[in-house]
């Protein structure tokens, strides 16, 4: 065997392998054999015909197909490991010739990642403030909550909680036919066509109403897009909210053990301002990780987009129905192609495997680990907030890739939070963070380091 390669970008090597003949004969005898077995061949019987009526009957190509089926993947395996190269992933086989045999094998080795002086990132998280109006919004949203729907006597407005029998028809097939069905009716609702509760609004009880709704153009489902949907509805019932009066009797009445009005808000506010406040670290952890990826320089397989997309498709497809045809479905749905969605998940999957590849990097710079005991810790954590699903929710994170999966995700926020602690030491105050590897060397070496430049 003789082998040559040739990096190329994108953390990428390309094997160029000759077979050597003694070789391309022994794999050619051990197809002869196999094929023998499984082929009838007019006066013989199975097992028994030579190999030159065998290569006669089936064709010389088909024998040296199956006899390099078995031989490249064995060849480019002892070829890998002579060559000490480290792969990602399956490679990708082209036989370039068959006499004598040369294939050549591209293959995905692991990413190039220079990280960059990412503790010199500075950021700051911004100091919450929750106004007033802010406060007195979620008030009014929580006596709304509270409200009960009480019956009104006259026509539909916006807001309102309807009973309605609808019927709907669809190139003169009905294909919706329901009574008693309760419905709110909310301004620029898309169920079930865009229009609808618009058309609602106004309608007496026990008047019937028909009208017409056309699908719009660009709606994602081909097959309806544009269509004129003609709709027969009554209304038997109209409710409306019956809002209470903001005192102290509604802040007893909420169930959550306050007495009086003022000591409802005060806690309304502070649940605005923990909800602002973890949005702001939601953003702030966000800008930490892409300042890291901005300072680091890497380079990367594209097989690692490919296989991101396919996770996301599969989550996708999931989501919507499991199995093949679910994605079938989905996609004829979405009216796309798997080409066309495919190209549409990629700068995403792109910038997945970027933030994970730098993450990664950032952890084992910083030495950051996760013990078996904070896996289980977190698994703890979701046991308790599943409620009576706690036991079967135990069961399922007691496999392997359940906790590994729990395991990279707790590295992950771990490795996050470390960033923000680097990126949130002031300059030229004196750092609690890890040194660098230089740093560390020197210490270990008895040497100081050398001052800044």
């Amino acid at each position: 065997m003789k082998v040559s390669t040739e990096r190329i970008e994108n953390s990428q090597v390309v094997l160029n392998i000759e077979v050597e003949p003694e070789e391309v004969e022994s794999s050619l005898e051990l197809a002869y054999r196999r094929l023998v077995k499984n082929t009838a061949i007019p006066g013989f019987r199975k097992g028994k015909a030579p190999r030159a009526l065998l290569e006669r009957f089936i064709g010389k190509e088909a024998l040296l197909d199956d006899a390099l089926e078995h031989l490249v993947p064995e060849v480019y395996a002892q070829a890998i490991e002579e060559q000490g190269i480290e792969v990602i992933a399956q490679p990708q086989i082209e036989v370039t010739q068959t006499d004598p045999v040369i294939f050549k094998a591209t293959v995905a080795i692991r990413p190039s990642i220079e990280l960059g002086d990412y503790r010199q990132i500075r950021l700051s998280q911004e100091t919450v403030v929750v106004a007033d109006d802010e406060v007195a919004a979620a008030m009014e949203q929580l006596r709304y909550q509270q409200a009960p729907w009480v019956p009104a006597e006259r026509p539909v407005q916006f807001g309102d909680l309807v009973t309605i029998d609808v019927e709907g028809s669809l190139d003169g097939e009905m294909i919706l036919n329901e009574k008693g069905t309760e419905y709110q009716v909310l301004q620029n609702l898309p169920m079930p066509v865009p229009g609808f509760a618009e058309e609602l609004s106004g309608m007496e009880r026990g008047r019937e109403k028909e009208f017409s709704l056309s699908f719009p153009a660009e709606h994602q489902v081909k097959e309806l897009a544009g269509k004129e949907y003609r709709f027969k509805v009554n209304a038997s019932e109209i409710k409306e909210k019956k809002l209470p009066e903001l005192d102290d009797e509604f802040a007893k009445s909420t169930g959550r053990g306050y007495d009086t009005l003022d000591s409802l808000r005060e806690q309304v506010a502070a649940d605005l301002k923990a909800r602002a406040e973890a949005r702001a670290r939601k953003e702030l952890e966000a800008k930490a990780v892409e300042a890291a990826v901005e300072k680091a320089r890497l380079e990367f397989p594209p097989i690692l987009v490919e296989e991101e997309i396919d996770r996301m498709l599969s989550d996708q497809a999931g989501q919507f129905r499991g199995g093949r045809q679910g994605m079938e479905e989905y996609l004829r749905n979405m009216g796309k192609t798997s080409d066309e969605l495919r190209e549409e998940l990629r700068p995403e999957a792109t910038r997945r495997v970027t933030h994970s590849l730098v993450l990664t990097k950032l952890a084992e710079e910083e030495k950051i680990e996760v013990s078996p005991a904070e896996v289980d810790a977190d698994v703890e954590t979701m046991v308790r907030g599943a409620g009576e699903k706690g036991e079967e929710l135990r069961r399922l994170f007691a496999s392997a890739p359940a906790r590994q999966s729990i395991e990279r995700a707790l590295l992950t926020r771990k490795t996050v939070q470390r960033l923000i602690e680097i990126s949130s030491t002031p300059e030229g105050a004196g750092e609690a963070a890890a040194p660098t590897p230089e740093e560390a060397a020197s210490e270990e070496s008895g040497t100081d380091s050398p001052p800044d430049q």
